[in-house]
């Protein structure tokens, strides 16, 4: 039996990983050089960073987990509706209940 830190696979997702954590810490609310309100898109954009954003703004001052500088409700709507669905999370994490027929015999 292979150990699993030889395996290709588990590097190869742990490098996957690693890689797409630092691409999104480009996209942290208050890192943004411009002076453009964030709108409904950046808000869902920004839920779905959430939880990369809040180890981020540990270690970042600058970094935030929420846009200050947005359009208002929009902004809002998406953030919310994204961190409530996370990212798919909640279709994802249920399973089907399999239903045992019993059968009168």
């Amino acid at each position: 039996m292979k150990s699993v830190l030889s395996n290709k696979k588990f590097w190869l997702l742990m490098l996957t990983l690693v890689f797409m954590c630092l691409m999104l810490s480009g996209c942290i609310p208050g890192t943004r050089d411009t002076d453009a309100p964030a709108g409904f898109f950046w808000g869902i954009w920004h839920g779905w960073i959430a939880p990369v954003s809040l180890v981020v703004s540990i270690f970042n001052k600058s970094a935030n987990i929420y846009e200050i500088n947005n359009i208002g409700f929009w902004y809002d709507f998406g953030f919310y509706m994204a961190v409530v669905s996370g990212f798919g999370g909640l279709a994802i994490s249920r399973k089907k209940s399999k239903r045992i027929k019993i059968s009168d015999e």
